[in-house]
């Protein structure tokens, strides 16, 4: 979100990466892989981290050598047992360390990199008058793995359409402006709420939502996904795949009084919105 850090993966067959990211840039680390993220400018540097487990794991290199005897830390590093004695001897890691020298950065690492994307930077897939989303999922970043991202923006003049995603559930923050969601849940449960910067909200997988600008100014999310190419399905365009007749049925009205649903062959992710906001 902001500030500068340097980030380094450490994987298979002593694969590594070492990359810088700023604002507006993402970076993907696999599961198991060994990383770390190190501050490299003069302000504070502040990350949105998102996961593929509700109840995320890790282990680092201070718990893991705290785990081991002093001996089993020298033979591995052909050294005596001695020379660990200073070292904090807990499986706890450390978490979040002081460093107490500048951060060293090669020119290496800042070149571009397969673990690192630039989503603020991408020409939009999706954009309107209505609004935006730049899309950070395994067609335009192939090493995704279980994980995608979008950065949404909806202006005052747009409306995210209701809408469900059949095998993915949703995550999202709220980085700017005012907006509201309605959420209907399983037993004809409704739940309608405001978001403004900062909150967090959860959608299970196939709960029908919708997101609205309720301010002046657009708003902007970054919503997250636990499936690489998350699907979608629009009320917009669902309606367009029956009859008149079944949709009468369905809304219980006869086939005369159904409102004229334009035929929709794609969902538009963003709609315009042509009336003003319920209150």
């Amino acid at each position: 979100m902001r500030g500068e850090a340097l980030v380094t993966i450490f994987g298979n067959q002593s694969a590594r990466d070492s990359f810088t990211v700023g604002a507006g840039e993402m970076f993907f680390v696999p599961s198991g892989a060994l990383h770390h993220i190190e501050n490299t400018g003069a302000a504070e540097a502040e990350f949105i981290l998102a996961f593929t487990h509700e109840r995320p794991e890790d282990f680092g290199l201070s718990g893991t050598f705290g785990a081991m005897t002093d001996a089993v830390l020298g033979n591995t590093y052909g050294l005596p047992a001695s020379a660990f004695s200073a070292l904090k001897r807990s499986p706890n890691d450390t978490g979040i360390g002081l460093r107490t020298a500048a951060a060293a950065v090669s020119e290496e690492a800042r070149r571009m990199n397969p673990h690192k994307f630039a989503v603020e930077a991408q020409i939009a897939p999706l954009a309107s008058p209505a609004g935006s989303a730049r899309l950070a999922r395994k067609q335009f970043w192939p090493i995704l793995e279980n994980v995608a991202m979008f950065s949404l923006r909806v202006t005052d003049q747009g409306m995210r359409e209701p809408h469900w995603h059949p095998a993915t559930a949703e995550m999202g923050y709220v980085l700017q402006g005012r907006a509201r969601m309605t959420v209907l849940s399983p037993g004809a449960s409704v739940d309608t709420y405001e978001l403004k910067p900062g909150d967090v909200y959860f959608i299970p997988r196939a709960y029908p939502h919708h997101i609205e600008d309720i301010a002046q100014g657009d708003i902007h999310f970054l919503v997250f996904f636990d499936r690489e190419t998350p699907g979608d399905i629009g009320c917009k365009a669902a309606v367009s795949a029956y009859s008149r007749e079944v949709l009468a049925a369905t809304f219980g009205c006869d086939v005369a009084t159904l409102p004229p649903f334009p035929f929709t062959a794609q969902d538009p992710l963003i709609v315009p919105r042509g009336n003003p906001v319920d209150r």
